[in-house]
Parts: C-alpha cells; structure tokens; sequence
C-alpha cells in the first residue's frame, strides 16, 4: 500500500504525516493486491479537512471528513474508507463460482 499525504495551504508536518500512515495501515487488511492512497489535509475554516481517493484495480473510492482538528478529521476519514473498502468488498462476486441455485443443487 503507498500513501501519499500531502496538504493544501498547509504544512504537513512529521507528526500528521506518521498518524495518517498509521491510521491508513489498518485498510490493507481488506485487500491482498497493492493499491494506492492519496491524502489531502486542508482548512476549511473553522474546521480542519481531509480527504482521500483510493485507487484500485479498475475503480477508484473517495472520502472525505472534517472536524474541529485535524486528528478527529483523520479517525473520521479513515472509518469512512475502511466502510467503503468493506462493501465494495462485499460487491465483488466471482461470476463463476457466484451464487446459482443450478450450481449448488438446490433447485426451487
């Protein structure tokens, strides 16, 4: 997984960019294939933004969260993709081994 966290009339220091890798470690977990995920940190007055695109093999998720700091707008943004990561999880069908009453036997 490559997290590329980057800010829009802001400074990302150190620390923000450690605590967002952490928190973004956890999505990888969902998906044996690598896939990338790019950051944006922003101020929206009075609040503190942030913003994701994740990108996978043929689709691509976006999130986004804010909150009075950037810390609460990371933890809501990072709920927000693991959500999005698990249904599309759930979305995924293998369409030849998919759910067929003829394939399992058990005819209506």
């Amino acid at each position: 997984m490559q997290i590329e966290t980057y800010g829009h009339d802001i400074d990302v220091t150190p620390a923000l960019r450690e605590y967002v890798d952490s928190k973004l470690q956890r999505l990888s977990r969902h998906l044996d294939r690598p896939f990338e995920v790019r950051v944006q940190l922003s101020l929206d007055k009075p609040n503190h933004k942030a913003e994701a695109n994740l990108v996978l093999a043929g689709k691509a998720l976006h999130a986004d969260a804010s909150a009075i700091d950037m810390y609460a707008a990371i933890d809501l943004l990072a709920d927000k993709l693991d959500r999005l990561l698990i249904k599309h999880r759930k979305k995924q069908v293998d369409h030849h081994r998919g759910e067929n009453a003829a394939r399992d036997g058990s005819f209506g």
